[in-house]
């Protein structure tokens, strides 16, 4: 039998009310925020979010728990794969 640990990882869930109050979980590291972009690292990649008067709410870094207020206008998810490639990374495979 493997005795090995291994990471928990945090479970991923959003729950957004009226795109004005956003709760995520999994969130592993804030990147950056002002009141249009915020930018998080989460447990499914990075998520960028978009609006306006956006404000962090409280961040619990321990939980991976973070609450968002403000106009929420669009979610996206960046996945490291799909970044577009230089010439120089394509030429030298």
């Amino acid at each position: 039998m493997n005795d090995e640990k291994r990471p928990v990882q945090m479970p991923h869930n959003l729950i957004m009310n009226d795109r004005k109050n956003l709760t995520m979980t999994g969130v592993e590291e804030v990147i950056g925020c002002d009141e249009e972009v915020l930018t998080v690292k989460t447990v499914m990649g990075e998520m960028t979010v978009s609006g306006a008067r956006l404000h962090i709410g409280s961040f619990n870094r321990s939980t991976g728990e973070l609450k968002v207020d403000g106009q929420i206008k669009e979610l996206i998810y960046t996945d490291a794969d799909l970044k577009p490639r230089g010439f120089f990374s394509r030429l030298f495979k």
